[in-house]
């Protein structure tokens, strides 16, 4: 793990910490509280940002893809078993809203001219954590960017 990384971590622990469990979301509409498992995923997830992609990848070690991170992070830092693609994956959860969006969902959108062809986990504060081919890194980035504000499609709940 980088110093970056840890840092990182380290940050969104201090703040997971003080939402503490049974807390609500500040702003939340619809006061959905705060998940442990979905903080324990974006955790998770926040250390392997800069891990390289790789198309099929599924473990750090060897590079992964959208939906091998997805499926290796809710593996480890849930429990939870998702696998197969992106719309595999988006085909086992639960459908939400957006406006019910909460740390730990995923987040899934149309890139390749097909339905849930991409999917992303999301860390909060309109921000998601994902495996895209482009620039070849796990990375965060925006919902409300033009590229993946033009091309979401849903979102899925799979824990609480």
């Amino acid at each position: 793990m980088t110093i970056k990384n840890f840092l990182v971590c380290c940050l969104v622990l201090l703040l997971a910490a003080c939402g503490g469990t049974g807390s609500v979301r500040p702003g939340s509409a619809d006061n959905t509280p705060i998940s442990d498992k979905g903080n324990d995923i974006v955790i998770y997830s926040l250390g392997l940002i800069d891990t390289n992609y790789r198309f099929g990848g599924k473990n750090p070690e060897a590079g992964l893809d959208c939906s091998g991170m997805v499926s290796y992070v809710y593996r480890q830092a849930a429990g939870l078993k998702v696998t197969g693609s992106a719309a595999d994956i988006a085909r086992q959860g639960r459908p939400i809203t957006k406006a019910e969006l909460r740390p730990g969902d995923l987040v899934f959108f149309n890139t390749m001219h097909r339905a849930f062809s991409h999917v992303g986990i999301y860390i909060g504060d309109g921000r998601f954590i994902n495996a895209p081919s482009t620039n070849g890194k796990v990375r965060i980035d925006r919902l409300d960017n033009n590229y993946y504000a033009a091309r979401f499609e849903a979102v899925r709940r799979y824990f609480d």
